[in-house]
């Protein structure tokens, strides 16, 4: 394969890769506390590779961070809505372990833990939050109380560098580094976090993608089958 087949070969897969990560955000554009991620290319560097194909540049995804920049606060008015403002995240405790999410929209479960929507258990200062019977109310420091008792306080967390959590499903993050306790996080209640993805800029990308993807797709097109066939017909005529 020649080099330039493959720098088009590689910049198509490429695409798909940002294809794949525009239609995620897309997906959702209305999940509470969903952050979107900024990716580039880069070159891929390959010894082996390059010693067989030296014409030819290996393009691959330079890494993704996240964009932890703060969506709109949407008033909900229900009481197990909970919004952050300030650089914290929501601790939970899943069959993985501990991670991290910015979606407040929390429920009960039967014996009256305080849970994500997907059943994962919201981590208190001390422990799982134990929701009695009663109005809910927080605090800005994340106090809950239910009625006139206080069931437990939030444990809200920092990062010194939050862009590099990595994604498990949704507004569900995960990361390598233990956090710390926040310090500049006021909890909001009866409101969420909007997603900080804005789907007229993701469209406008999703078509400049696209476009790209075709272009590098005629461009393959007319290596293999306009100047590679006609390099052989050249030859076989002076054969």
């Amino acid at each position: 394969m020649a080099g330039a087949q493959y720098i088009a070969l590689s910049g198509m897969r490429s695409r798909l890769d940002e294809l794949d990560r525009l239609a995620a955000d897309i997906a959702n554009a209305e999940t509470a506390g969903y952050k979107t991620e900024r990716t580039t290319d880069a070159q891929a560097s390959r010894p082996r590779f390059d010693a067989i194909l030296q014409t030819a540049i290996d393009v691959a995804p330079g890494g993704r961070r996240l964009d932890v920049s703060a969506g709109p606060l949407s008033a909900t008015g229900r009481d197990l809505d909970f919004a952050l403002e300030g650089r914290g995240f929501f601790a939970v405790q899943t069959p993985g372990g501990p991670r991290y999410t910015r979606n407040g929209h929390f429920t009960v479960s039967i014996d009256g833990t305080l849970v994500t929507a997907d059943g994962h258990a919201v981590t208190g200062a001390s422990g799982p939050i134990k929701l009695g019977a009663g109005k809910v109310t927080i605090d800005q420091d994340g106090t809950i109380h239910a009625g006139e008792a206080v069931a437990g306080r939030l444990a809200i967390v920092q990062f010194d560098d939050p862009s590099r959590l990595r994604r498990e499903s949704g507004a569900l993050l995960r990361s390598d580094v233990p956090p710390t306790p926040a310090s500049d996080t006021a909890v909001k209640g009866g409101a969420l976090e909007e997603s900080n993805v804005s789907v007229i800029q993701r469209v406008a990308e999703l078509t400049n993608v696209s476009r790209s993807f075709e272009a590098l797709q005629k461009a393959l097109t007319l290596m293999m089958n306009d100047v590679d066939g006609r390099a052989v017909e050249l030859l076989g005529r002076r054969g």
